[in-house]
């Protein structure tokens, strides 16, 4: 009987979290609605920027330069206080990397986007997890009455991921008064071109308005214009905050063809809104359907809806799938539907209705 191999010493607590959990991919005559993906094809010239980037034997660019004077022109920001990524996942990590470490606190709202305790404790810190409000919102002073002398960083998402409402703009500012200035606010806004309330918050408009260097706004390229596969997303923050980011960065891992694609998306505004606006009108109508078969769906901002199953999640979930429908359950919470095809929003409201709250 051989004897087991001598394995090298892992930290207690990263051999304790369990790996990133991706949403299920679909058979080719399921709707995937697991991952919040954008239905449609990439955008007007993408394609073709992505193929004219053929220098694979090269390194990119490692600063993505030309993407971020094109963002710095759109925001009104120097190109140095932006910073690109492999999606704004990794941005956040080398924000934690850059500011949090053990012994410190990482306050954000729960549940939340799933990969914020499994980052924080890759840095060494601790989370602070504080509980949505009942209607599934953030319950900012709750949040900022959890900041202690150990606290390094606060996350606020919005629109949360995966529950739905955003938080609202004068909540947001006056919930920046509220944190010390030496503490980093990262606004993650992942979701943020499918907002159609008013009131909600909006990273550079907060940070303009209340030149706080403890601001940093998180967007992407993945959702709203389509490039899921390609991971580039971008910070905007306070020169030297990024630099720190920057610092702790894995080098060139955003691409070329990432790069380009995301050059290209940006020429194509046009279309993009028009796609958008596609997915929230999808959105409202399926949320007012769902709440007619019973549901208590809480307030959808992103390009998804949220059905708080509770411990009915798993149950709830093996329903859809039967019916074709890949979506998301989180155990014990509810489940996410991403808004995909057309086609798919009456068996979503079918399904929905056979196993709607009683």
């Amino acid at each position: 009987m051989s004897e087991e191999p001598v394995l090298p010493r892992i930290r207690p607590e990263i051999a304790a979290l369990p790996a990133y959990r991706q949403g299920r991919q679909a058979s080719s005559d399921a709707f995937k609605l697991s991952s919040n993906e954008n239905p449609f094809e990439p955008l007007p010239g993408v394609l073709d920027a992505v193929r004219a980037s053929t220098a694979i034997n090269r390194y990119p660019d490692a600063t993505a330069a030309r993407l971020r004077e094109r963002l710095g022109a759109r925001y009104g920001v120097s190109a140095d206080d932006i910073h690109i990524g492999a999606g704004s996942v990794s941005l956040l990590a080398q924000l934690l990397l850059a500011t949090a470490g053990p012994g410190d606190e990482v306050v954000y709202a729960w549940r939340s986007f799933e990969a914020y305790p499994s980052l924080v404790a890759v840095s060494g810190a601790t989370s602070v997890q504080v509980p949505l409000t009942a209607d599934a919102r953030h319950d900012l002073p709750a949040m900022a009455a959890a900041v202690t002398d150990r606290t390094r960083l606060v996350i606020v998402c919005s629109p949360n991921n995966p529950t739905g409402p955003t938080v609202g703009f004068d909540e947001f500012t006056a919930f920046v008064d509220a944190v010390p200035a030496d503490i980093l606010i990262v606004l993650d806004e992942a979701y943020a071109e499918f907002v159609t309330d008013p009131d909600a918050v909006e990273g550079h408009r907060v940070r303009a308005l209340l030149a706080r260097p403890n601001i940093v706004m998180l967007r992407t390229f993945s959702k709203a214009y389509g490039l899921a596969g390609l991971r580039v997303g971008y910070a905007i923050g306070h020169t030297r905050v990024l630099d720190a980011a920057r610092s702790t960065a894995i080098p060139l891992a955003v691409t070329a063809a990432a790069e380009e694609a995301a050059l290209a998306s940006l020429d194509a505004e046009s279309e993009l809104l028009h796609r958008v606006t596609v997915i929230a009108e999808r959105r409202d109508a399926l949320v007012a359907r769902l709440r007619e078969t019973g549901w208590d769906v809480p307030d959808a901002q992103g390009n998804f809806v949220w059905l708080p199953a509770g411990d009915r999640a798993l149950e709830v979930a093996a329903a859809f799938e039967e019916a074709g429908l890949i979506v998301r359950p989180f155990a014990g919470d509810g489940i996410r539907i991403s808004v995909g095809e057309e086609e798919s929003l009456d068996r979503i409201v079918e399904v929905a209705a056979s196993v709607a709250p009683r």
